[in-house]
């Protein structure tokens, strides 16, 4: 009973902690990533504005400066709830989830994008998938279940997805059908504002 108080203590005070990444988490992390933005992921790392860094924190992956990574040493771990921006969380089963707060960063380098209709935009923005019917406009060579970047026709990411169906397929679908599975959009913040930190 104590070994097991006891490991379950240090398990949470490390937690706490805010550390690098392993090389599994990062494995996990840039095989997520990549299915957005491919190889343009050491464009985050390696900016011209400096070299940037993630770290891992209750969970939560964020990213940030090493410059503001040095300022944070300066709050007492126990005390700092965040640093920089956070890109996504670890499940329990060890899966990573990429959070709408991401998006800032995935937009500009995304490799596959999806234009919605106008009348699809609040749809979408409720937590909805696309349909065949609010299609704008997507990327050619889209394969399925390749991750897209869900823009409005005046070029405003309103979130990411998954894609249902390859760009051929999509010509001929029917409109009601889904073309692109909902992971995030700009209402979660919203939506869920108590718990996206």
């Amino acid at each position: 009973m104590r070994r097991v108080l006891i490991a379950s203590i240090t398990q949470f005070k490390s937690s706490i902690i805010m550390r690098p990444l392993t090389d599994e988490e990062t494995k996990t992390m840039f095989e997520k990533l990549s299915k957005y933005i491919g190889e343009n992921i050491k464009l985050l790392v390696d900016r011209p504005d400096g070299v940037y860094c993630f770290r891992l924190h209750n969970d939560r992956v964020y990213y940030m400066s090493e410059k503001i990574l040095k300022l944070a040493t300066n709050v007492a771990r126990d005390k700092l709830v965040s640093v920089g921006t956070c890109f996504g969380k670890f499940t329990k089963t060890g899966k990573f989830r990429l959070h709408i707060t991401a998006l800032d960063f995935l937009a500009p380098y995304a490799k596959f994008k999806v234009w919605v209709k106008p009348g699809t935009e609040q749809s979408f923005l409720y937590g909805n998938h696309v349909l065949k019917s609010g299609l704008g406009r997507i990327t050619e060579n889209t394969n399925q279940y390749q991750g897209v970047v869900v823009y409005s026709m005046a070029d405003v990411p309103l979130g990411f997805g998954v894609a249902a169906k390859t760009t051929q397929e999509c010509r001929r679908m029917d409109p009601m059908s889904i073309v692109v599975f909902h992971q995030a959009d700009v209402g979660e913040f919203i939506r869920n504002e108590d718990t996206l930190t």
